[in-house]
């Protein structure tokens, strides 16, 4: 009896340790061992273009958006990008950049995001006193909504200007990639095959922009949902068709009950997990 007593001991401190831990998050890498900030830090200084996937509303990630920022800023030349602005907006986004407008002239010309304010209007004043360029690398929303309902035809009567805001036509695309096919497994076969073409557009104009900005030398940082990048798919198979001999690293963002053991289903969606507290406040 004795012989157990010792490994039960063990597992109920360990248990312990955990519950008066309480931590909020932790990374782990894309084997679902356990890695640190710094550790995560020093792969993104290695990169030439990082892709940094998080939950929308989700403040730890947010907050570890700005700080890997700031961090990184004294180590290498940073070009910063960003899903939430779209390709539309970059000129109002460069007014505001070089102090051309305040922000309540950005608030009004631009299109932002609802948690544009607390999510991330941090990293772009950071750009902005730190003279940085920031990418708008998204397409105009209204052009995907396009492509959900009509398919990828509908942007072949746009005007040059039009798609300017885009990736060159015709996009490439594939449908196989498992990312788009889990879109029209979640849809239960309602919205057809348009609903993962208008993600694709997405994925596409977001990696072309990412390219296009992209100098030698430096470290692009480009901020989208977890899922355009998860699993190695959507941008970063855009960004691997161009330029494939680029180092790229990703990181998402996800949320478990229990965060003291990566679930199976987020072991290898990235270079490295940061794995959030379920119960974390959300930042809307």
């Amino acid at each position: 009896m004795k012989k157990y007593i010792l490994p039960l001991l063990f597992l109920l401190s360990i248990s312990n340790i955990h519950a008066q831990k309480k931590d909020a998050y932790i990374i782990y890498n894309s084997k679902g061992k356990k890695v640190s900030y710094t550790q995560m830090l020093k792969s993104m200084a290695k990169a030439d273009i990082a892709l940094f996937g998080e939950q929308h509303d989700c403040a730890i990630a947010h907050w570890l958006q700005l700080e890997t920022m700031k961090d990184l800023y004294s180590k290498r030349k940073l070009i910063l990008g960003a899903e939430m602005i779209e390709a539309d907006n970059q000129s109002q986004l460069d007014f505001y950049l070089s102090g051309k407008i305040n922000q309540k002239a950005f608030d009004t010309l631009a299109r932002l995001w609802p948690n544009y304010k607390t999510d991330y209007a941090p990293l772009v004043n950071f750009a902005k006193d730190s003279h940085l360029v920031f990418v708008a690398t998204n397409i105009p929303r209204r052009y995907a909504n396009q492509v959900m309902k009509r398919g990828f035809q509908t942007l072949d009567s746009l005007t040059p200007l039009q798609k300017s805001w885009m990736a060159p036509l015709p996009m490439a695309y594939d449908s196989t990639l498992p990312g788009y096919v889990k879109i029209v497994e979640m849809m239960g076969g309602h919205g057809g095959s348009n609903m993962p073409k208008a993600q694709a557009t997405k994925d596409a104009t977001m990696a072309y922009f990412t390219l296009k900005n992209y100098v030698p030398g430096n470290l692009f940082v480009h901020y989208n949902g977890a899922f355009h990048s998860d699993n190695f798919e959507g941008i970063l198979w855009y960004l691997k068709r161009d330029k494939p001999y680029l180092k790229y690293m990703t990181i998402s963002t996800v949320t478990q009950k229990d965060i003291y053991k990566l679930e199976k289903k987020n072991i290898g969606k990235a270079d490295f997990i940061i794995c959030v507290d379920e119960d974390m406040t959300s930042s809307y």
